[in-house]
């Protein structure tokens, strides 16, 4: 067998020659290495492939530009097909909107000149291809799972869909994706080595030149289409923007159009008129006793009856109903179908119209990810009230829990702290665990309180699921798929409608003056389309406004970015910058156009409605409203530990001395801690982690002392310190005594 000999680098050598180094000798290397360069390039020229791939190369390189037309129309075409889910309605967008397709194909088109800036200009196409076409498959596949289709603003919350991928994947999508994004990888890699490179001179300048040029050409030619209104840069609808305007176009504008553009004539001055000279920026109230406030948005909830095809064995909806019928309720204009509950979240919390943002965009994810902004929590702290967000998912999820900081929430309890035992069929949290956490947010505080709920039990995907024993049996649909999917989400709403009850009960318990919002964030994914709904409007959920502080009943059509501002004017409440502009301004001329001047200028310019300071100061907000308390520890046979407290969940992670160890939760009083051999005086600490290991909140110390845990106060600190420097004083005396025994037993006798 041979062995493998391993040369030891000759470093002092390497040093030695480079020390020694010549400009001819520099000549020499470079002149040896094109010439080896020439030999590799000559020596592929002339391999089998490359002389059956040359006719191809010299069609391609002499027709270069036709056929990066050609092939710019092809995959355009082919990304509708798949964006469609049906190659009949490609072919329709293309031939029934030719300018629209030829605008979309001319966006491929010029991304293709950058091949001539390399010498594999092969693999430089099949990579580029191989980009549009996994837009297009991506796109397709999330429009199969939801209503909105894929946009720049889903890559910022890739890191939190990790999380769900379960929830949308079902395990053979999952090993399908993997093994064919490997094969596509693999396949490319191998194009690299075998896709051949242009033989001709190299032009860099011009073909730079080139790419700048089209690129021009391009905004000009974008200008011209959006004159000629064949694109626009407003999306009131999303997903129609993107069958109507292509994918190409739509998910390129998600990428570079963000935020909010500065409106023509933003001046101080201008702000200073909407404004009234500050005075919108003001709070105040002729309220004597003030009420607790419930907003509550309910996940793809929405009022079944509504759908013109649906027929079911008992009405999903009886507590919310019955609560319609005695308060102030109807239809709820949301932003978004089938997907972006953050969107509707933040347009209740902050008043402001997403229509102005970036199409797709989600302000979470973006401006409020980094700034701080008024809100309803902010608008009601000023009247002394404290300020809570719930949510039994993920505290990370849409940024969450840094939104809610920088937008006044005193806490934030998300699923980390709950102990959830209930999950649906495709493992999202019931509702029903919310009251309880509710009840103990207002608890936590003696004055009145703010309390914003997110819900998410009634959360696709739908299709798939099966019930065997369904409480409402639904009918009217012939396709089995669709009627089990419909099934199961009537019955899911059934349960939130359960919640509903319970909530209310709870709340008309405490006796405290109350007012609750409840509303559908948007309708679910079930592909509904506008003339199945009673209402022809894809974008109407429903909302109710109960109260025990005698409201007066007004039935009315009310949109998400205005409910907060309406709810506190029936409250006589008058607090919140854009709250206030609502209250003043609705339905006034230039109502829209100052609110996007009044957004502009508070999210992205000077902030002159403020003086040009932030109000908004960085946010204090902890996460969870109880500390995990540990109690005891138990030493088992076995040498684990068992550890008893307060407020255990799924998400306690045990630390001993900073170091995470393996543990095991088992109920919310105790966990058992595994692999793990306690010593005297090792500090144990309880963490609640969220997703990427995000610490939430930490426990007080505890130290493991006689066999026991005791927590580890100031005053024990001090103690164990004093102990600490007694032992030390002792260990010094002894030693010195010991010394001068030494010194004595040295000592020679007489």
């Amino acid at each position: 067998m041979k062995r493998i000999h391993i040369k030891r680098p000759d470093i002092k050598g390497g040093i030695q020659r480079v020390k020694n180094l010549k400009p001819e000798d520099i000549k020499k290397y470079w002149k040896k290495r094109k010439e080896r360069r020439e030999q590799i390039l000559e020596k592929r020229r002339n391999s089998p492939l490359a002389k059956k791939l040359a006719p191809c190369y010299k069609f391609m390189n002499q027709f270069s530009l036709v056929f990066h037309a050609l092939l710019a129309c092809f995959l355009n075409l082919v990304i509708e097909c798949i964006s469609r889910h049906s190659l009949v309605q490609g072919w329709n967008y293309m031939v029934e909107t030719p300018k629209v397709f030829l605008y979309n194909s001319f966006l491929i088109f010029i991304t293709f000149s950058v091949v001539y800036l390399v010498r594999r200009r092969i693999f430089a196409r099949i990579l580029l291809s191989v980009f549009w076409i996994g837009l297009g498959v991506t796109n397709g596949y999330m429009l199969m799972k939801r209503v909105t289709p894929f946009n720049a603003q889903d890559l910022k919350v890739a890191g939190d869909a990790v999380t769900l991928i379960n929830s949308y994947f079902n395990g053979i999508e999952l090993v399908a994706v993997i093994v064919g994004v490997a094969a596509v990888v693999v396949w490319v890699i191998s194009m690299w080595k075998r896709g051949g490179q242009y033989a001709g001179k190299m032009r860099r300048v011009l073909a730079l030149t080139g790419v700048v040029i089209w690129f021009g050409l391009f905004f000009v030619v974008t200008d011209i289409a959006l004159d000629k209104r064949v694109i626009s840069n407003y999306f009131g609808n999303i997903a129609f923007a993107y069958e109507d305007y292509g994918f190409p176009y739509c998910f390129m504008s998600s990428v570079f159009n963000t935020g909010i553009s500065q409106p023509n004539g933003y001046s101080e001055e201008m702000i200073a008129q909407i404004s009234e000279n500050g005075a919108i920026t003001e709070a105040k109230t002729g309220r004597k006793e003030m009420p607790n406030i419930l907003f509550i948005q309910l996940e793809s909830f929405f009022d079944t009856s509504e759908v013109e095809f649906l027929q079911t064995s008992q009405d999903p909806l009886q507590t919310f109903r019955a609560l319609s019928e005695k308060y102030s309720s109807g239809y709820f204009k949301v932003p978004s179908v089938g997907a972006g509950t953050a969107n509707t979240e933040f347009e209740v919390l902050t008043g402001m119209n997403l229509r102005y943002f970036g199409p797709g965009e989600y302000p979470y994810k973006t401006i409020l990810k980094k700034e701080t902004a008024e809100s309803a929590a902010t608008a009601l702290k000023r009247f002394g009230y404290g300020a809570h967000a719930l949510h039994n998912n993920g505290g990370n999820f849409y940024s969450r829990s840094t939104v809610f900081n920088n937008i006044g929430f005193d806490s934030y309890t998300s699923k980390e702290f709950m102990n959830i035992l209930q999950l649906t069929e495709n493992g999202w949290a019931k509702d029903d665990i919310l009251t309880e956490h509710i009840m103990n947010a207002m608890d936590s505080t003696e004055q009145q309180d703010f309390v914003f709920g997110i819900t998410v039990q009634s959360h696709g995907d739908y299709y798939g699921q099966h019930l065997e024993n369904p409480r409402i049996q639904v009918t009217g649909i012939e396709d089995e798929e669709v009627r089990s999917a419909w099934e199961y989400y009537v019955n899911q709403i059934y349960e939130v409608d359960q919640f509903i009850g319970d909530l209310v009960q709870a709340l008309e318990d405490r006796k405290e003056p109350t007012v609750l919002v409840l509303y559908g964030d948007h309708l679910p994914t079930l592909g509904l389309k506008s003339e199945d709904l009673k209402g022809r409007y894809l974008y109407n959920t429903n909302y109710v406004v109960w109260d025990n502080i005698g409201l007066e009943k007004q039935d009315r059509n009310i949109a998400s970015y205005q409910i907060m501002a309406d709810v506190f004017e029936k409250l006589d409440i008058h607090s919140g910058t854009i709250f206030n502009y609502h209250q003043k301004r609705r339905q006034t001329k230039n109502y829209l156009l100052d609110l996007e001047m009044l957004q502009y200028d508070i999210l992205y310019g000077e902030k002159y409605v403020y003086g040009g300071k932030n109000p908004v100061p960085e946010g204090h907000m902890q996460m969870g409203i109880k500390d995990v308390v540990l109690t005891d520890l138990i030493t088992q046979l076995d040498g684990t530990y068992s550890l008893y407290g307060e407020n255990f969940t799924k998400n306690s992670r045990v630390y001993v001395n900073g170091e995470k160890k393996s543990s095991k939760f088992l109920n919310n009083t105790r966990i058992e801690l595994q692999e793990t051999e306690l010593k005297e005086g090792d500090i144990i600490t309880i963490i609640q982690m969220g997703s990427s290991n995000t610490v939430f909140r930490t426990s007080a110390e505890y130290i493991y002392r006689g066999g026991k845990i005791e927590e580890l106060t100031e005053e024990l600190k001090l103690q164990l310190e004093e102990e600490e420097k007694k032992a030390e004083d002792v260990k010094t005396v002894t030693e010195e005594t010991k010394d001068a025994a030494d010194d004595s037993s040295e000592t020679p006798q007489k």
